[in-house]
C-alpha cells in the first residue's frame, strides 16, 4: 500500500486521540469507586443483618415484658379483689385466713413478675442501644455510599464530555485521511491491543520497541517515502520522519 508521507504521518495524531479514547476506556472501567461501592455493598449487607438480629432481639424481649406486664396486671386485679373481700370482712374467719395467705402469695409473685420485668426492661435497654448502633452505622455507610456514588457520577460525566470531544476530533482527522489507509491502520489496531501506527524513532519500531539491525535499516531507507511500511515483528505501521534515525 501506498500513501502520501504526510497522510502517514497524521496517521500518528489519529493514533494519539485513539490512545487518548483507550485510555479513557480504562479509566472508565477502572474507577477506584466501583471498588469502593462493592466493599460498602458488602458492609452494608452485613449492617443490615445485624440490624435484623439486633431488631429481633429487642422484639423478643418487647414481647416478654408485655407477657410479664399482662402477668402482674392479673395479679394485681386478683390482689385487689382478695382485698375487697378481706377489707369488708364478710365470711369465716378460715376463709378470712385463707384470703390472708393468697394476698401474701400474690405480693411475692407480684414481686418477682416485677423484678423479672425490671430485668427484662434493662436487657431491652442494652438490645435497644445494640440497635441504636447498628442504625448509626448503617445511616453512615449509606451516606458515604451516596458520596461515593456522586463522585463516581461526576467522574464518569468528565469522562463523557471528554470522550466526545476526542470523538469528535477523531472523525473529520479520520475522514481527511485515505480510506484505504483507515482502513487498514484500524484492522490492526484492533488486533494489536490498540497500537496501529508507531513512530519510527532512532532505528527502533515505536510499537514493539525491537531495534533494527543494519540490513533493515538499509531496507527502510531504500522504501520509497509513500509505501506504508510494516514492523516485520508486530505488524504495526511505521512512520518515518527525521527522527527515524536511518
Amino acid at each position: 500500500m501506498k500513501a502520501d508521507p504526510k497522510d502517514q504521518r497524521r496517521l500518528l495524531d489519529l493514533q494519539a486521540v485513539d490512545t487518548s479514547l483507550a485510555q479513557l476506556a480504562h479509566r472508565r472501567r477502572r474507577l477506584p469507586e466501583y471498588a469502593e461501592l462493592e466493599q460498602l455493598a458488602r458492609e452494608l449487607s452485613a449492617l443490615e443483618d445485624e440490624r435484623v438480629r439486633a431488631q429481633v432481639a429487642v422484639d423478643d424481649l418487647d414481647r416478654d415484658i408485655a407477657r410479664l406486664e399482662r402477668d402482674v396486671d392479673q395479679v394485681r386485679v386478683r390482689k385487689d379483689k382478695d382485698q375487697a373481700r378481706l377489707t369488708a370482712g364478710s365470711g369465716p374467719a378460715r376463709e378470712l385466713e385463707a384470703l390472708q395467705h393468697e394476698l401474701a402469695t400474690l405480693n411475692r409473685r407480684q414481686s418477682e413478675l416485677e423484678d423479672a420485668e425490671l430485668e427484662l426492661m434493662e436487657q431491652r435497654e442494652t438490645a435497644q442501644g445494640v440497635l441504636d448502633g447498628v442504625e448509626q452505622r448503617l445511616t453512615t455507610a449509606r451516606e458515604k455510599r451516596a458520596d461515593v456514588e456522586t463522585r463516581r457520577d461526576s467522574t464518569l460525566a468528565e469522562i463523557g464530555k471528554e470522550e466526545e470531544f476526542k470523538r469528535g476530533a477523531r472523525q473529520p482527522l479520520a475522514d481527511d485521511l485515505p480510506a484505504d489507509l483507515v482502513a487498514l491502520y484500524d484492522k490492526i489496531r484492533e488486533t494489536s491491543g490498540g497500537l496501529g501506527a508507531a513512530l519510527l524513532t532512532a532505528g527502533r519500531c515505536g510499537g514493539c520497541r525491537i531495534e533494527f539491525s543494519g540490513a533493515d535499516r538499509a531496507r527502510i531507507r531504500a522504501a520509497d517515502p509513500d509505501e506504508v511500511l510494516r514492523c516485520e515483528d508486530c505488524r504495526r505501521i511505521m512512520v518515518r520522519t527525521a527522527e527515524s534515525g536511518l
